[in-house]
């Protein structure tokens, strides 16, 4: 190796290592405590590198800033205005107004203003909106939390939406997560791409819903084709998710099958009730070829006991497939079309579902 090469890596080597400890003794001084509250200094303006390198120098975690601008990273006992870091906020006790770090805002006691890091944000309690690019956490209480992978609040007003998942204890608002959701109480609803649970709940959509207000059904059903499937149906007095998974009994290639979507009560008077749900379903053989059907249905059932309803639902649906035998499946389409020289098929048709629903709530 060369020696301006190595003489480089030294230098980088040890500038990290520099920035490391200068950033570990902002952490650690997070954790300091004055030893009078009173010692306390008010309105002040803090400008600097990194802690205790900036113009409140050593007493700056006894400071209350109306303005910080740090290039690394600030501590503060409070903050009542603007603060900016290049990596890190920390703020001992209250703050209020905006804060913006490359990586990360950490106040010790309420947050009530807008917090916004490139990582995660972090506070005890308050009514704070945070933004961050990886999570955001709350120990007792938050405002609007919005993340891309993870928000964890405690008594949540406003809103949490996360790519990834959200967890709270009540929450007065909304949960969207990407995957899923889980609180106590939800006085709104939540939103998810696959799982929501709750104690209790007015509404939530995903595809599988877990609360003790809401409904669980279980089922089986056969459609035109032969594909039969047992189901999971699971929700809300309005809206509920629709999953399931079984085996296609004409096929000799794609004949493993899933369908997912979501439903909606349309209609109960007596023993009679109607819903309607939108799905999607596949047929593989896990080899590579693939069927793909999107369906409405429109689904009049009729109780047969308590807990126990029969159905016969007529859908309109749309299949999408490069395989030969899922379009012989049915003889009648209303239209049909092909891509790549007859490689992919898209065709709409009509069709019919039939199956028995069990329900546990």
């Amino acid at each position: 190796m060369r020696s301006d090469q190595k003489s480089g890596m030294a230098i980088y080597t040890v500038t990290a290592a520099i920035l490391i400890l200068l950033f570990s003794h902002t952490l650690f001084a997070q954790q300091q405590q004055p030893s009078q509250q009173q010692q306390k200094r008010n309105g002040k303006v803090n400008v600097g590198l990194v802690y205790p390198i900036s113009s409140n120098w050593t007493g700056a975690p006894l400071d209350t800033n109306h303005f910080s601008l740090n290039l690394l990273a600030g501590v503060a006992a409070g903050a009542h205005g603007l603060s900016f870091a290049g990596i890190s906020n920390v703020v001992r006790h209250d703050a209020d107004g905006l804060h913006v770090a490359g990586f990360s805002n950490h106040i010790g006691n309420n947050a009530n203003g807008l917090l916004i890091a490139g990582f995660m944000n972090s506070s005890k309690s308050g009514k704070s909106t945070a933004i961050a690019g990886v999570g955001n956490f709350a120990k007792k209480g938050s405002g609007v939390q919005v993340s891309g992978l993870i928000n964890i609040g405690g008594y949540v007003t406003g809103m949490q939406g996360a790519g990834f998942m959200n967890i709270a204890r009540n929450v007065k608002g909304l949960q969207i997560g990407g995957l899923m959701n889980k609180a106590k109480i939800i006085k709104g609803a939540q939103i998810a791409g696959l799982l929501n649970i709750a104690d209790t709940a007015l509404y939530q959509i995903g595809i599988i819903n877990i609360s003790k207000n809401g409904e669980m059904r279980f089922g089986a059903q056969v459609d035109e084709d032969n594909t039969t499937l047992l189901t999971f149906r699971s929700g809300g007095k309005l809206v509920y998710g629709v999953i399931g998974a079984g085996y296609n009994f004409k096929n000799k290639e794609n004949v493993y099958a899933v369908e997912a979507g979501l439903g909606l009560h349309l209609l109960k008077s007596g023993l009679f009730h109607l819903d309607t749900e939108l799905t999607q379903a596949t047929l593989a053989n896990f080899e590579g070829s693939a069927s793909f059907r999107f369906t409405f249905r429109l689904m009049p059932a009729i109780s047969i006991t308590k807990k126990i309803s029969v159905f016969v639902a007529p859908s309109f649906n749309l299949i999408h497939t490069d395989s030969m035998e899922d379009r012989l499946l049915r003889k009648k389409y209303v239209t049909t079309w092909n891509e790549n020289n007859g490689g992919k098929f898209t065709g709409l048709y009509f069709g019919y579902s039939a199956g028995v629903i069990y329900s546990i709530r």
